[in-house]
């Protein structure tokens, strides 16, 4: 007995987090106050809040944004900064674009901009551990660990050579699974009781497999997918996940997505030749 199939793939992850998972759903209200606004008032607020920037209005409208560690004396007009471009985001661009936006200087925030284009909301490194981000960086990594097991399926399984990557505890603690769930009835094989471990050190192992993937050697392909396990284990249990693995969150993420591609494309090539 076999599980069905992997379906999904990385544009379909893509396209899901797309509709489902914008910056509007990370991002809070930009608190603002008007250009004649006195510093004092507003260096007063937002010391009681905590705030590091806030928004500066004109007519009604957010025009530019204050930090805090730049306040003096007088209005606080004298110390507007204008939205550059590259700290300017669209509500409904996904989660994965969102993530990029902090690969810079992490003390810049995301300004967020509605329907009309005016800035509305703020994105800050702190807002990358609501459920949106961790629901995408956990789906993320799911599907690469199925797109693993489909490449350790199409290249190991007819002689089960994989089982030589494996340690004799390990290889034990598979089958004993998999006995398991035979016992209960569920359409599996030993490769689908394979841990995220196993399919590591089987990559690792394989020099096809490690480098069609687009790691330059098996040493950083065995460090990246431990990070990956570390990510996907704190996501889990709702650990912390700036604090473990900032800065390298954003490139981490990155990175996974470059793996499920390069998976993709060689199932694809696969496909075509068959």
């Amino acid at each position: 007995m076999k599980m069905k199939q992997l379906k999904s793939t990385a544009h379909d992850l893509q396209a899901i987090v797309e509709r489902s998972l914008v910056a509007r759903d990370l991002a809070e209200p930009l608190a603002s106050f008007d250009v004649e606004q006195t510093t004092d008032k507003v260096a007063s607020f937002m010391d009681r809040e905590v705030y590091d920037v806030v928004g500066i209005r004109e007519d009604g409208l957010i025009i530019g944004y204050l930090r805090r560690s730049e306040l003096r004396e007088g209005k606080i007009a004298n110390y507007l900064r204008l939205f550059e471009d590259n700290l300017v985001m669209e509500e409904t661009r996904g989660i994965a674009d969102v993530l990029r936006r902090f690969d810079r200087e992490e003390s810049s925030p995301v300004f967020v901009t509605g329907a009309s284009s005016h800035v509305w909301g703020i994105i800050t490194r702190g807002d990358l551990q609501k459920a949106p981000v961790r629901m995408y960086l956990f789906a993320l990594i799911t599907l690469l660990e199925m797109q693993l097991l489909n490449l350790i399926r199409h290249q190991h399984s007819a002689d089960e050579s994989w089982k030589q990557q494996l340690s004799a505890d390990r290889l034990k603690k598979a089958i004993e699974m998999y006995e398991h769930k035979c016992k209960r009835n569920i359409a599996i094989d030993v490769l689908d009781c394979l841990q995220w471990c196993d399919k590591r050190d089987i990559v690792v192992a394989s020099d096809s497999l490690w480098s069609s993937l687009g790691w330059e050697s098996p040493n950083k392909a065995k460090s990246e997918l431990n990070e990956l396990q570390g990510l996907r284990d704190d996501l889990a249990h709702a650990q912390d996940i700036l604090v473990e693995h900032w800065p390298r969150l954003v490139k981490l993420a990155d990175s996974a997505q470059k793996r499920l591609k390069a998976c993709e494309r060689l199932e694809l090539t696969r496909e075509v030749a068959a």
